[in-house]
C-alpha cells in the first residue's frame, strides 16, 4: 500500500539536526528536479524580501518565513514525520504508534510537497514554506512543473499494491495516476452528514476532513492492515468501523471514488 498524504501548512522547527542532503532523500529520481526548486526559493528568499512575500503568498505576520527560506541549504532538519504538524498529523500520531506500525508507516507514507515532489517520512528535511500553489518566478506553478518528474518516479514507488490518495486538490495536480496504476487507486474524501429539518446534508467540513484522514490511516496502520487495492480497502475500513460508500470506476484506468461519511469527530 502507498499513502499519498498533503503536507501541513505549520511546520516544526529543526534548528539543531545535521544540514539538508538533498542526495539522501528517498525517491532519488527527484533530486536533480528538488535542487532546482530548492535553488529557485533560496535565491528568492535572499534576493527580495517583498518580492517573495507576494509569491509565496505570506502575510506580514509570516514574513519570517522568507529568512528561513533563505537559509535552507545550512538549517537543521528532522524526520519529515517530526516536520508535518497540524490536523491530519496530529491525528495520524506518528510518534506514538507501536515499532510495527511504525516501520509499516515509513514504508507507505508519501507526503507531497511544493518543494521536495514527495518524501517519505524518515526523510530529513528542515522546516520551509512553499505550497505547491506557488509560482516561481524561474519555473511557473509548482504543480505543473512536478508533473513530468513525478511521472517518471512515481509508478514504480506504487508497486503493485493499492494507492490511497489522500491528498488536496492543489497537490493532487503534482502526479494523477494513470493506466493500470490508476485502477488500483483509492481517492478518499470525508463527508459530515446532518440532519436538517429531518433531511441528511453532507458537507466536506476541512477540520472533519483532515482529522478523519489521519485517524483512518493510522487504524489501517496499527490493524496492520495492507489492502491490495479499492476493493480490499472498502472492505478494510468497514471492518475498522467506518462508514464508507464507494463507486468503482466506469471503465478502467480510472481510480476508484471512496466517501467517509463522519457525524462528529
Amino acid at each position: 500500500m502507498l499513502v499519498l498524504l498533503p503536507p501541513s501548512e505549520g511546520k516544526a522547527s529543526a534548528e539543531a539536526g545535521a544540514p539538508l542532503d538533498t542526495g539522501a532523500l528517498s525517491l532519488p529520481g527527484l533530486t536533480a528536479a528538488r535542487e532546482t526548486v530548492l535553488t529557485e526559493l533560496v535565491e528568492l528568499c535572499a534576493a527580495d524580501e517583498t518580492k517573495a512575500q507576494e509569491v509565496l503568498g505570506l502575510s506580514d505576520g509570516l514574513k519570517g518565513e522568507i529568512a528561513k527560506n533563505a537559509g535552507l541549504r545550512t538549517a537543521g532538519t528532522r524526520p519529515a514525520g517530526e516536520i508535518y504538524t497540524g490536523v491530519l498529523y496530529d491525528a495520524l500520531g506518528l510518534a506514538s504508534l507501536d515499532a510495527a506500525a511504525r516501520k509499516r508507516a515509513e514504508q507507505s507514507l508519501l507526503v507531497f510537497s511544493g518543494l521536495w515532489g514527495a518524501v517519505r517520512i524518515g526523510d530529513r528535511i528542515p522546516s520551509y514554506r512553499c505550497s505547491m500553489g506557488v509560482k516561481l518566478p524561474g519555473l511557473g506553478a509548482l504543480g505543473a512543473y512536478w508533473r513530468e518528474p513525478m511521472a517518471e518516479v512515481l509508478p514504480a514507488a506504487a508497486g503493485e499494491g493499492l494507492v490511497l490518495d489522500l491528498r488536496s486538490a492543489a497537490y493532487a495536480t503534482a502526479w494523477k495516476p494513470k493506466g493500470e496504476v490508476a485502477g488500483r487507486t483509492a481517492t478518499v474524501r470525508v463527508l459530515q452528514s446532518k440532519i436538517v429539518a429531518g433531511v441528511e446534508k453532507r458537507t466536506v467540513v476541512s477540520h472533519f476532513n483532515k482529522a478523519t484522514k489521519g485517524r483512518l490511516v493510522r487504524d489501517l496502520l496499527s490493524a496492520g492492515l495492507d489492502p491490495a487495492d479499492p476493493a480490499e480497502l472498502v472492505a478494510a475500513l468497514r471492518e475498522l468501523g467506518y462508514a464508507v460508500e464507494a463507486q468503482a470506476p466506469a471503465k478502467g484506468g480510472k481510480a476508484w471514488a471512496v466517501e467517509v461519511i463522519v457525524t462528529e469527530l
